[in-house]
């Protein structure tokens, strides 16, 4: 179900990389139950798009709003946002197993989830304490992760997991405790066709059952097209936006890549 009251607001953002303008006067809206694609050349700023939007990196301009409130102001509603950036990076020789990987994600639901050193509060996207008994915390991780398929590997070291059981993972983190907003980076970047394929399908299901607001960057036309409701073509600033069927055609691909662009097709 899509509420009327936008899960995200960006209105006017713009960022700059040193004196290089990465990100152009973007607005948009985005509501519950949606999976929204960014999607346009590398180089485009689209990480640093998403980045900007969850107060990760500085901003030069512009307003974000996240369930009505400044991203400056979430304090303890940031647990209601989930994050899975481009490369998760992590000493695969670390002993920790993908249940207590995934129970990271039991975050406490109050205080402000932050880190206050030498008087300066910074906002942090990371692991949280208990919230609630251990025995809640157990059943929490167990069902997050049948609901991902990934309750098979909850003893199994994350060193050892592959790319797409990765991905399955860190979506169980994500669901191990209710969230508003999903944003991804690339989240499919080293997965094959076929595994993009099923983490999108489980990726809709969860979102319908859940409520998510889902925005991600990807690279994939044929998978936005297939999975997304809306996409966004991008390139330092919003080309245009729209269902796949309009936002995807030939002349708006042609206005956000550029001539060289080539579209490859995948089977499903």
């Amino acid at each position: 179900m899509i509420n009327n009251f936008p899960t995200l607001k960006v209105e006017g953002l713009t960022v700059y990389q040193g004196s290089y303008l990465a990100v152009r006067d973007v607005s948009f809206e985005l509501f519950s139950g949606t999976n929204t694609a960014i999607v346009g050349p590398n180089g485009a700023g689209k990480s640093t798009l998403v980045q900007a939007v969850l107060d990760l990196i500085p901003r030069s301009a512009g307003k974000i709003e996240i369930l009505g409130r400044p991203i400056t102001r979430l304090e303890n509603l940031r647990h209601q946002l989930g994050y899975m950036p481009q490369n998760f990076i992590f000493d695969r020789s670390f002993p920790i197993c993908v249940s207590e990987l995934v129970g990271l994600g039991w975050v406490c639901s109050s205080p402000s989830n932050s880190v206050t050193s030498g008087g300066e509060t910074r906002k942090k996207f990371s692991f949280g304490g208990l919230r609630g008994s251990s025995r809640e915390k157990s059943a929490a991780v167990a069902e997050a992760l049948r609901r991902t398929d990934a309750y098979h590997l909850r003893n199994q070291a994350i060193g050892t997991l592959s790319g797409g059981q990765l991905k399955r993972v860190l979506l169980a983190y994500c669901l191990v405790m209710p969230r508003k907003l999903l944003v991804l980076d690339e989240a499919f970047a080293g997965v094959d066709v076929q595994g993009a394929a099923d983490f999108y399908t489980l990726l809709n299901e969860l979102k319908q059952e859940e409520g998510w607001t889902v925005l991600q960057v990807c690279h994939d036309i044929d998978m936005v097209s297939h999975y997304c409701d809306r996409v966004i073509c991008f390139n330092q600033t919003i080309v245009c936006t729209g269902i796949p069927e309009v936002a995807l055609s030939p002349q708006n691909l042609l206005a956000t890549y550029g001539p060289a662009f080539s579209r490859y097709q995948h089977n499903h």
